[in-house]
């Protein structure tokens, strides 16, 4: 269960990001997607270490269903959207899933160059040394709780403030003569 909750906030961010991108995919008539932003080029290293901190982060769980996930996402809405084909759908889900299987190995390496290119090789190499310490380790496994605890408190905190800003917007409009 600790393991899950170490990267549910990452995880549901990216998954997230996914669904939601796959629908209007779907209702796209098939064309290129643009370039991402081009990345300044970085050394070997700094990409070698850029990927040994992800996968000391365990960073690949993040993104380990991107591609069952997109297939299955498109193939509902292209369900909804074409009834009738409904079962070959279904049947051609799989296929699309296994000739894509391996793709969200992109995103990893994606991410590698993003850390290659916020951060200088010393920087990185000197996180991969942090993240191996006690306090990296510790850090790695109870950040996750740490943000899901926040995030909870963030909530809570705005449904709370929520009546707070309601009642100034009813005592300013009972100042107007008006009841909300």
């Amino acid at each position: 269960m600790k393991i899950v909750l170490k990267f549910l906030p990452a995880a549901t961010l990216v998954v997230g990001l996914a669904l939601t991108a796959a629908p209007a995919v779907a209702q796209q008539p098939a064309q290129k997607a643009p370039a991402a932003p081009a990345q300044p080029k970085a050394s070997p290293a700094a990409i070698a270490a850029a990927k040994e901190i992800l996968q000391i982060k365990n960073a690949n769980a993040m993104y380990a269903g991107a591609v069952p996930g997109l297939v299955e996402k498109t193939k509902i809405a292209l369900t909804q959207q074409n009834l009738n084909y409904q079962k070959d759908l279904n049947e051609v889900a799989p296929i699309v899933a296994q000739q894509l299987q391996g793709r969200q190995n992109e995103i990893g390496e994606g991410m590698a160059q993003i850390y290659a290119s916020e951060f200088t090789e010393q920087e990185l190499k000197d996180l991969v040394v942090f993240y191996k310490s006690p306090l990296g380790k510790k850090l790695i496994d109870a950040e996750p709780r740490a943000i899901g605890l926040s995030m909870a408190f963030m909530n809570s905190w705005a449904q709370n403030f929520s009546e707070t800003v309601m009642g100034a917007f009813r005592a300013e409009m009972r100042k107007r003569g008006k009841e909300i």
